[in-house]
Protein backbone atom coordinates (compact mmCIF):
# COMPACT_ATOMS: atom_id res chain seq x y z
CA UNK A 1 0.00 0.00 0.00
CA UNK A 2 1.36 3.67 -1.00
CA UNK A 3 1.72 6.13 2.10
CA UNK A 4 -0.49 8.10 0.54
CA UNK A 5 -3.38 5.89 1.04
CA UNK A 6 -2.85 6.26 4.07
CA UNK A 7 -4.39 8.19 6.90
CA UNK A 8 -2.69 11.77 7.44
CA UNK A 9 -1.60 11.14 10.89
CA UNK A 10 0.10 7.93 10.24
CA UNK A 11 1.62 9.51 7.49
CA UNK A 12 3.17 12.56 9.43
CA UNK A 13 4.40 9.51 11.92
CA UNK A 14 6.19 7.85 9.61
CA UNK A 15 7.38 10.48 7.84
CA UNK A 16 9.00 12.37 11.19
CA UNK A 17 12.67 12.79 11.80
CA UNK A 18 12.15 10.49 15.17
CA UNK A 19 10.96 7.78 13.28
CA UNK A 20 13.16 8.03 10.36
CA UNK A 21 16.01 7.77 13.05
CA UNK A 22 14.64 5.21 15.43
CA UNK A 23 14.34 2.89 11.88
CA UNK A 24 17.44 3.54 11.02
CA UNK A 25 18.76 2.06 14.45
CA UNK A 26 16.42 -0.64 14.28
CA UNK A 27 18.11 -1.59 10.49
CA UNK A 28 21.08 -0.68 10.48
CA UNK A 29 21.66 -2.29 14.51
CA UNK A 30 20.44 -5.69 12.63
CA UNK A 31 23.40 -5.01 9.98
CA UNK A 32 25.59 -4.73 12.49
CA UNK A 33 24.92 -7.67 14.54
CA UNK A 34 22.05 -7.62 17.75
CA UNK A 35 22.45 -5.13 20.06
CA UNK A 36 23.80 -5.93 23.71
CA UNK A 37 23.33 -3.60 26.69
CA UNK A 38 27.01 -3.51 27.32
CA UNK A 39 27.80 -2.30 24.10
CA UNK A 40 28.86 0.84 23.25
CA UNK A 41 25.96 2.40 20.51
CA UNK A 42 27.27 5.15 18.20
CA UNK A 43 25.24 7.47 15.62
CA UNK A 44 27.49 9.20 13.53
CA UNK A 45 27.20 10.30 9.83
CA UNK A 46 27.45 8.11 6.84
CA UNK A 47 30.41 9.72 5.48
CA UNK A 48 32.85 8.17 8.37
CA UNK A 49 31.41 4.80 7.80
CA UNK A 50 30.85 5.08 3.91
CA UNK A 51 34.69 6.00 3.54
CA UNK A 52 35.99 3.24 5.45
CA UNK A 53 37.49 5.46 8.16
CA UNK A 54 35.60 3.33 11.24
CA UNK A 55 36.23 0.05 10.15
CA UNK A 56 39.94 1.28 10.16
CA UNK A 57 39.64 2.88 13.85
CA UNK A 58 37.36 1.00 15.73
CA UNK A 59 38.96 -2.12 15.94
CA UNK A 60 42.01 -0.50 17.49
CA UNK A 61 39.60 1.34 20.11
CA UNK A 62 37.86 -2.14 21.33
CA UNK A 63 41.32 -4.07 21.16
CA UNK A 64 43.10 -1.62 23.90
CA UNK A 65 39.34 -1.53 25.31
CA UNK A 66 37.06 -4.64 25.33
CA UNK A 67 34.54 -2.23 24.53
CA UNK A 68 31.99 -3.21 21.59
CA UNK A 69 30.79 -0.56 19.41
CA UNK A 70 27.93 -0.72 17.55
CA UNK A 71 27.58 1.73 14.99
CA UNK A 72 24.35 3.72 13.74
CA UNK A 73 25.67 5.39 10.14
CA UNK A 74 22.78 8.43 9.40
CA UNK A 75 23.36 12.27 8.86
CA UNK A 76 24.16 14.14 11.39
CA UNK A 77 20.98 15.61 12.00
CA UNK A 78 19.64 12.16 12.18
CA UNK A 79 22.10 11.58 14.60
CA UNK A 80 21.89 14.44 17.04
CA UNK A 81 17.78 13.25 17.41
CA UNK A 82 19.01 9.75 18.12
CA UNK A 83 21.02 11.00 21.02
CA UNK A 84 17.89 13.78 22.27
CA UNK A 85 16.61 10.65 22.73
CA UNK A 86 18.70 8.23 24.43
CA UNK A 87 19.03 6.00 21.58
CA UNK A 88 22.91 6.32 21.84
CA UNK A 89 25.56 6.84 23.90
CA UNK A 90 28.01 8.84 21.49
CA UNK A 91 27.71 10.88 18.76
CA UNK A 92 30.62 11.70 15.84
CA UNK A 93 29.33 14.08 13.70
CA UNK A 94 29.94 17.29 11.56
CA UNK A 95 27.44 19.77 11.88
CA UNK A 96 29.13 22.43 14.26
CA UNK A 97 26.08 24.84 14.78
CA UNK A 98 23.91 21.63 15.23
CA UNK A 99 26.60 20.29 17.66
CA UNK A 100 26.71 23.51 19.92
CA UNK A 101 22.60 23.83 19.77
CA UNK A 102 22.52 20.12 21.20
CA UNK A 103 25.00 20.64 23.89
CA UNK A 104 23.20 24.01 24.93
CA UNK A 105 20.46 21.84 25.20
CA UNK A 106 21.64 19.95 27.58
CA UNK A 107 21.55 16.47 26.01
CA UNK A 108 25.30 16.44 25.16
CA UNK A 109 28.73 17.19 27.25
CA UNK A 110 32.31 17.32 26.83
CA UNK A 111 32.26 17.72 23.01
CA UNK A 112 35.58 17.79 21.48
CA UNK A 113 37.01 18.39 18.12
CA UNK A 114 38.36 15.54 16.54
CA UNK A 115 39.24 15.93 12.95
CA UNK A 116 38.42 17.76 9.91
CA UNK A 117 39.02 17.32 5.90
CA UNK A 118 36.24 19.44 3.33
CA UNK A 119 34.08 19.08 0.72
CA UNK A 120 34.59 19.31 -2.79
CA UNK A 121 31.93 20.09 -5.61
CA UNK A 122 32.11 16.22 -7.88
CA UNK A 123 30.98 15.83 -11.15
CA UNK A 124 30.99 14.49 -14.66
CA UNK A 125 33.98 13.99 -16.09
CA UNK A 126 33.19 15.83 -19.38
CA UNK A 127 32.17 18.74 -16.91
CA UNK A 128 29.10 20.16 -18.82
CA UNK A 129 28.78 23.01 -16.37
CA UNK A 130 32.31 24.16 -16.84
CA UNK A 131 33.09 24.04 -13.35
CA UNK A 132 36.30 22.64 -13.12
CA UNK A 133 39.72 24.71 -11.76
CA UNK A 134 37.25 27.18 -9.87
CA UNK A 135 37.66 27.40 -6.09
CA UNK A 136 34.66 29.97 -4.84
CA UNK A 137 31.78 27.88 -4.12
CA UNK A 138 29.07 30.33 -4.10
CA UNK A 139 30.22 31.31 -7.91
CA UNK A 140 30.13 27.47 -9.04
CA UNK A 141 26.82 26.92 -7.64
CA UNK A 142 25.87 30.21 -9.53
CA UNK A 143 27.29 28.65 -12.36
CA UNK A 144 25.48 25.26 -12.04
CA UNK A 145 22.10 26.64 -11.16
CA UNK A 146 22.20 28.52 -14.63
CA UNK A 147 23.45 25.63 -16.53
CA UNK A 148 20.42 23.15 -15.61
CA UNK A 149 23.00 20.49 -14.82
CA UNK A 150 21.59 17.77 -13.05
CA UNK A 151 22.62 18.35 -8.75
CA UNK A 152 21.93 15.84 -6.43
CA UNK A 153 21.34 17.27 -2.78
CA UNK A 154 21.83 14.61 0.56
CA UNK A 155 18.15 15.73 1.23
CA UNK A 156 18.40 14.32 4.78
CA UNK A 157 19.75 16.66 7.21
CA UNK A 158 23.21 15.49 7.41
CA UNK A 159 25.83 17.94 7.73
CA UNK A 160 26.85 18.41 3.86
CA UNK A 161 23.23 18.94 3.32
CA UNK A 162 23.41 21.27 6.07
CA UNK A 163 26.14 22.88 4.24
CA UNK A 164 25.19 23.00 0.48
CA UNK A 165 21.25 23.80 1.87
CA UNK A 166 23.57 27.52 3.04
CA UNK A 167 25.63 27.77 -0.29
CA UNK A 168 22.50 27.70 -2.25
CA UNK A 169 21.49 30.81 0.33
CA UNK A 170 24.39 32.29 0.00
CA UNK A 171 24.05 32.30 -3.48
CA UNK A 172 20.75 33.91 -3.44
CA UNK A 173 19.16 30.61 -5.46
CA UNK A 174 15.83 28.21 -3.93
CA UNK A 175 17.41 25.15 -5.68
CA UNK A 176 13.79 23.44 -4.31
CA UNK A 177 11.34 22.59 -7.14
CA UNK A 178 13.94 23.30 -10.15
CA UNK A 179 14.06 20.22 -12.46
CA UNK A 180 17.17 19.97 -12.18
CA UNK A 181 17.56 19.65 -8.78
CA UNK A 182 17.08 16.16 -7.18
CA UNK A 183 16.39 15.73 -3.31
CA UNK A 184 17.83 11.78 -2.78
CA UNK A 185 17.44 11.85 0.81
CA UNK A 186 20.39 9.43 1.07
CA UNK A 187 23.53 8.94 2.32
CA UNK A 188 26.89 10.11 0.80
CA UNK A 189 27.96 6.92 -0.95
CA UNK A 190 24.32 6.33 -2.52
CA UNK A 191 24.52 10.03 -3.28
CA UNK A 192 27.84 9.53 -5.46
CA UNK A 193 26.65 6.47 -6.87
CA UNK A 194 23.32 8.77 -8.22
CA UNK A 195 25.22 11.12 -8.90
CA UNK A 196 27.83 9.03 -11.58
CA UNK A 197 24.60 7.24 -13.14
CA UNK A 198 22.08 10.27 -14.27
CA UNK A 199 25.12 11.88 -14.32
CA UNK A 200 25.03 15.19 -12.28
CA UNK A 201 27.02 17.12 -9.89
CA UNK A 202 27.37 16.70 -6.21
CA UNK A 203 28.49 17.97 -2.72
CA UNK A 204 30.37 15.64 -1.18
CA UNK A 205 33.45 15.38 1.52
CA UNK A 206 36.58 14.37 0.48
CA UNK A 207 36.67 11.33 2.42
CA UNK A 208 34.16 9.55 0.84
CA UNK A 209 34.36 10.90 -2.32
CA UNK A 210 38.03 9.31 -2.37
CA UNK A 211 36.70 5.88 -1.41
CA UNK A 212 34.13 5.98 -4.11
CA UNK A 213 36.21 7.74 -6.89
CA UNK A 214 37.35 5.18 -8.69
CA UNK A 215 33.73 3.22 -8.86
CA UNK A 216 31.78 6.09 -10.13
CA UNK A 217 34.23 7.84 -12.23
CA UNK A 218 33.33 11.14 -11.01
CA UNK A 219 35.94 14.13 -10.65
CA UNK A 220 36.56 16.87 -8.80
CA UNK A 221 35.36 20.21 -10.22
CA UNK A 222 35.66 22.74 -7.52
CA UNK A 223 37.93 22.47 -4.14
CA UNK A 224 39.61 24.91 -2.11
CA UNK A 225 37.16 27.30 -0.46
CA UNK A 226 37.75 28.06 3.09
CA UNK A 227 33.86 28.43 3.12
CA UNK A 228 34.28 24.55 2.50
CA UNK A 229 36.02 23.59 6.11
CA UNK A 230 34.48 20.29 7.26
CA UNK A 231 35.27 19.60 11.02
CA UNK A 232 33.96 16.51 13.10
CA UNK A 233 33.06 16.47 16.53
CA UNK A 234 32.59 13.74 19.39
CA UNK A 235 30.21 14.57 21.87
CA UNK A 236 28.79 12.17 24.80
CA UNK A 237 25.28 12.10 25.07
CA UNK A 238 24.26 13.77 29.01
CA UNK A 239 23.36 11.02 31.18
CA UNK A 240 21.60 13.60 33.46
CA UNK A 241 18.97 13.59 30.39
CA UNK A 242 19.03 9.60 30.19
CA UNK A 243 20.72 8.08 33.31
CA UNK A 244 20.30 4.77 31.14
CA UNK A 245 23.05 5.01 28.74
CA UNK A 246 26.52 3.81 28.37
CA UNK A 247 28.32 7.06 29.62
CA UNK A 248 31.28 5.36 30.92
CA UNK A 249 32.62 3.36 27.86
CA UNK A 250 31.34 6.65 25.82
CA UNK A 251 33.84 9.00 27.50
CA UNK A 252 36.22 6.22 27.29
CA UNK A 253 35.87 6.39 23.36
CA UNK A 254 36.18 10.19 23.40
CA UNK A 255 38.97 9.95 25.67
CA UNK A 256 40.48 7.88 23.23
CA UNK A 257 39.99 8.89 19.74
CA UNK A 258 41.25 12.39 21.16
CA UNK A 259 44.39 10.69 22.65
CA UNK A 260 47.70 10.39 20.63
CA UNK A 261 47.02 7.14 19.67
CA UNK A 262 43.52 8.07 18.35
CA UNK A 263 44.76 10.86 16.53
CA UNK A 264 47.72 8.82 15.04
CA UNK A 265 45.32 6.65 13.66
CA UNK A 266 43.22 8.94 11.64
CA UNK A 267 46.14 10.94 10.47
CA UNK A 268 47.41 7.16 9.58
CA UNK A 269 44.19 6.23 7.42
CA UNK A 270 44.72 6.88 3.59
CA UNK A 271 42.69 5.40 0.77
CA UNK A 272 45.02 4.93 -2.53
CA UNK A 273 48.01 6.70 -0.53
CA UNK A 274 45.48 9.73 0.23
CA UNK A 275 44.96 10.90 3.99
CA UNK A 276 41.27 11.37 3.89
CA UNK A 277 41.06 12.97 7.30
CA UNK A 278 43.23 15.18 9.49
CA UNK A 279 43.54 15.02 13.03
CA UNK A 280 42.03 18.51 15.12
CA UNK A 281 41.96 17.67 18.59
CA UNK A 282 43.67 20.55 20.60
CA UNK A 283 44.14 19.75 24.58
CA UNK A 284 42.27 22.64 26.23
Amino acid sequence: MSDRRLPRPIRRFLTSPATTAALAFIVLSTAYGAVNAADLKMATTTSTENSGLLKYLLPKFEQKTGINVKVIAVGSGKAMKMGEMGDVDVLLVHARKMEDEFVAAGYGVNRRDVMYNDFIVVGPANDPANLKGGKDVIAGFKKLAGSGSKFISRGDNSGTDVMEKDYWKKAGIEPKGQPWYVSAGLGMGEVLTMAAQLPGYTLSDRATYGAYRAKTGLAIVLQGDPQMFNPYGVIAVNPAKHPGINYADAMKFVEWVTSKEGQDAIASYKVEGEQLFFPDYKAK
